[in-house]
């Protein structure tokens, strides 16, 4: 009998989540279409990989450089939305005093 991932069940691929960005953006809800499309672009990354992005934005888990690097990462890595969130995140969590 072959063992089955049970998570394989829950997966959504990239190209889904694309085409329901293209359906929200034309619905009139272009931040539902942004969110939609920075997901299929973590589609690309481990799990684990996604809760050590998750964590590491977290309000002072990272310094403005590490959070940085994380971006420059998702960049090299052909994740420029994640990146550009991850930049504005950064740049809030400076304002803020939150992290420096």
């Amino acid at each position: 009998m072959a063992v089955t991932d049970p998570a394989a069940d829950l997966r959504i691929t990239a190209e889904t989540l694309r085409r329901q960005a293209d359906l929200a953006e034309g619905a009139g809800n272009p931040q539902l279409a942004e969110n939609l499309r920075r997901g299929a672009e973590l589609t690309a990354f481990a799990d684990d990989e996604l809760l050590r992005f998750y964590d590491n934005l977290r309000p002072g888990r990272s310094s403005a450089a590490e959070l940085d690097q994380l971006a420059a990462d998702l960049d090299a890595r052909g994740a420029p939305r994640c990146a550009a969130l991850v930049r504005e995140a950064g740049g809030a969590y400076v304002r803020r005093g939150l992290i420096s």
